[in-house]
């Protein structure tokens, strides 16, 4: 086993335990970025100056009437911007555009000495508009031809050759919604400068260096002139990963012309007109199946809503292609992509980075084609598992290691939901009730981790040992609520062999760990908790030289374990605390940056070939749900998963963060409705499901009845930090059984053998629609 991966003896890790943040978070005293407000002095309030049209070229600014409206201060336009007008990576989103690219697009901010003066003085500016024509849905934009970005293409084998061997040749198309991030905490900033010019932002970001960068680009001054901290967020889920530079820039620029502290937050409105979501794909497919039900040939073209510019649209891209093939073996590949420009918000990260949809694509043909095969779902998806020992590549040509635990978790699941017994229960229930019928699917992941980028897979970290044996790390990860901060503590106490309560972790920082990757990826416990165990273990070799003289023996002879050094083969020991002072007596250094890269990773971004994930996380779904035949309303009546993420760092965490992705993700497939004004009326562009009362999210009562969470045992993963995998994103493609489990619930009101095209979301409008086409279907010859 790799030294990465051993664990010591009475390890922190592994144990059970709460959220750092617990406490604080029931009891309301986390404090979050807009908490900070009240503790600063003469904050001035920013409002953003929304046009209200999708589209359009601005003839005409006048911020003179804002400026006559008391307590308002001063009006930002992008004639005061001494750097780069622009917040993205891409330099296609300008701060303060000239042209409105969506309904709601923000032209200017106003800065108020209250957020009623704001607002009313951003109501106040005038703003004339000459309208271009908009394409606002994603099929407007592809029937019109607008594209931008890149234009991957994956290809592997033959695949004419496969179709031509195909016994089974299928074709369709398939467009899915988008989903908002709904995150508790809307974007925030609170941007201060100093007597020398330095810029202090407190911003709700998951990647604080890139908030650094973009905020000193606009300002024109080096990274070091700005000093960017996340205290933790109120949930992200990647919608925080790019998109809240712009709004600390405006809190930044704010702050340096006026010389006050700018405090910036969107309501709940603002934040859902105004932020991107989850990329909505449509798909063409082609696939080929053998006589046998394996597939053989698979030709595709995915196209992505980017919304009006680039953002993260294009690795959001090439993950989607990089996951179509989900666990299966598809010798004959060849997958294009395209990303969309429409009139809407610029969509991003969101948990998953286009995992899901190119997965979803897979599950939903698999779905359709199962009854035409003659085929019961699940076998046609164990038919096509990748297998082991057999040399299998991904379409890109990475090797799939460990295929074994497709099936491993798979078969845990079957036996763990007592599948063979309660189908048989569902078909005798189905048969005595006409009018509702049940349905068990059961479906799995494989997701690989790692950025797509090889770069950004590295991480950083600071550990710092004070004279009283107390420990502070810090390091580049954000915490969002995911655990990660926890699971931090737990791996510095384990390098350390101290306990967990020795250890705080300090809020992350650029001034204290620079040039971080985002907290995304599912790669934060992996880049940080290596950054932070290499931190740890230069500290800890130290301070085991300085037990050595103390204890009369070799510095590979002790051994540091719960707080105490020991000499091995003798009763000498040495406690925690007195072992730290005397290293500090000693002049021995009591810090330690700390680095990781990730090894093993190479990509080809134009040949779209390589190894870009470290390892792929496993896990498998199984869910049983109840459809109204009336109203297409229906209820999760249970779920079993078991999941693999290696040796758990923190069971507890892990087991909550699939649980919440499970749900998360049954949220986007069956509830969440993203629905934008298409018509040719003054309000087209407009966001129509702008708040909690008309986007419906997951709540108690679309919880499971029964859920069950197993993490699999006995799956140390060689090459990551203790034997880890990660966890964040993958549990979130384990509710696509809950999709698969409605299709054979509405399929069940017809005949055996019954294709039913399931809407995404499977709303239950969408589930009654497809009841109904299964009533009307003719029976299918190769019925099941």
């Amino acid at each position: 086993m790799s030294h990465l991966s051993q664990r010591p003896e009475d390890p922190a890790v592994g144990v059970p335990m709460p959220h750092e943040s617990a406490y604080q978070h029931v009891t309301g005293t986390a404090l979050y970025t807009d908490d900070l407000v009240h503790r600063t002095k003469d904050v001035l309030h920013a409002h953003p100056v929304q046009v209200m049209k999708a589209c359009g070229r601005i003839t005409a600014l006048r911020t003179g009437p804002a400026l006559a409206v008391p307590g308002v201060v001063r009006v930002l336009t992008g004639a005061d911007v001494p750097g780069v007008n622009d917040a993205g990576m891409k330099h296609d989103e300008p701060l303060f555009p000239d042209e409105v690219m969506f309904h709601g697009h923000a032209v200017a901010w106003v800065l108020g000495e209250t957020l009623e003066a704001a607002r009313l003085g951003a109501a106040a500016v005038e703003v004339e508009l000459e309208e271009l024509p908009s394409q606002v849905s994603l099929r407007d934009a592809m029937e019109a031809g607008s594209y931008h970005g890149a234009r991957p293409l994956m290809e592997t084998g033959d695949v004419d050759a496969g179709f031509a061997d195909s016994a089974h040749v299928f074709t369709g198309e398939f467009e899915f919604s988008g989903q908002e991030h709904f995150y508790l905490e809307t974007h925030a900033a609170l941007a201060l400068v100093d007597e020398s010019g330095q810029l202090f932002v407190q911003s709700s970001t998951q990647h604080p260096s890139e908030t650094q960068e973009i905020v000193a680009h606009v300002l024109g001054v080096p990274a070091h002139e700005v000093t960017v901290q996340c205290l933790r967020m109120g949930g992200g889920f990647g919608g925080k990963e790019m998109q809240p530079h712009g709004f600390a820039a405006v809190a930044a620029l704010g702050a340096k012309l006026t010389g006050r502290p700018v405090r910036f937050r969107l309501n709940r409105t603002q934040d859902l007109t105004m932020s991107g979501k989850r990329h909505g794909f449509h798909a063409t497919w082609k696939i080929g199946f053998d006589a046998d039900g394996r597939i053989q040939a698979l030709d595709a073209t995915l196209v992505a809503d980017g919304g009006w510019s680039l953002d993260l649209s294009e690795p959001v891209l090439a993950r989607a292609l990089c996951h179509i093939d989900n666990t299966y073996w598809i010798p004959h590949a060849r997958v294009a992509g395209r990303i969309a420009r429409t009139n809407t918000v610029s969509n991003t990260a969101f948990r998953g980075f286009g995992g899901p949809q190119g997965m979803l694509v897979i599950e939903d043909i698999l779905g359709r084609c199962a009854p035409r095969l003659g085929l019961d779902p699940r076998e046609l998806r164990e038919r096509n598992f990748y297998r082991p020992g057999q040399g299998q590549t991904t379409p890109y040509g990475q090797p799939v290691t460990q295929a074994g635990r497709i099936s491993a978790v798979w078969e845990q699941v079957k036996e763990d939901a007592r599948l063979t017994d309660r189908e048989r229960e569902i078909a005798t229930f189905n048969a005595a009730h006409p009018h509702t019928k049940r349905a068990l699917a059961i479906t799995g992941i494989k997701f690989g981790i790692s950025f797509n980028l090889t770069a950004f897979n590295q991480g950083g970290a600071l550990v710092l040992i004070y004279k009283d044996g107390s420990v502070l790390i810090n390091h580049g990860g954000t915490e969002m609520g995911q655990g990660l901060h926890t699971k931090m503590i737990q791996v510095a106490a384990t390098a350390l062999g101290i306990p967990s309560h020795r250890v705080r972790l300090a809020p992350t920082r650029t001034d204290k760990v620079p040039n971080t990757s985002a907290t995304a990826a599912s790669a934060g416990a992996d880049l940080n908790g290596g950054a932070v165990k290499n931190a740890c273990e230069q500290l800890r070799e130290r301070l085991l030289g300085v037990a050595a003289t103390r204890l009369g023996g070799n510095a590979s002879d002790v051994r540091l374990t719960g707080g105490t050094a020991r000499l091995l083969g003798g009763d000498a020991e040495i406690g925690w605390d007195e072992l730290v002072h005397t290293a500090y007596m000693q002049r021995v250094q009591l810090s330690a940056a700390g680095f990781y890269r990730t090894e093993g990773l190479h990509w080809d971004a134009k040949a779209f070939r390589g190894s870009p994930f470290k390892y792929f996380s496993y896990g498998a779904a199984a869910t049983e749900v109840e459809v109204d035949g009336f109203t297409g309303a229906y209820r999760v009546r249970r779920v079993d998963i078991v999941h693999d993420v290696g040796d758990s760092l923190s069971p507890m965490i892990d087991v909550g963060q699939v649980e919440g992705g499970f749900v998360q993700g049954a949220g986007w497939l069956t509830l969440e409705d993203l629905r934008w004004d298409t018509g040719d009326g003054p309000d087209r562009g407009r966001l129509l499901t702008r708040a909690a009362s008309t986007y419906k999210l997951p709540s108690f009562s679309e919880m499971p009845e029964e859920f069950h969470v197993r993490l699999l045992e006995n799956a140390t993963e060689e090459g990551a930090v203790y034997g880890s995998k990660a966890v964040g994103e993958p549990p979130l493609m384990l509710a696509f059984s809950v999709r698969e489990a409605l299709r054979q619930a509405a399929a069940a009101f017809g005949p055996a053998g019954t294709v039913v095209e399931l809407a995404s979301p499977a709303t239950p409008e969408a589930v009654y629609w497809a009841v109904e086409a299964a009533r009307r279907a003719e029976p299918s010859p190769n019925g099941v």
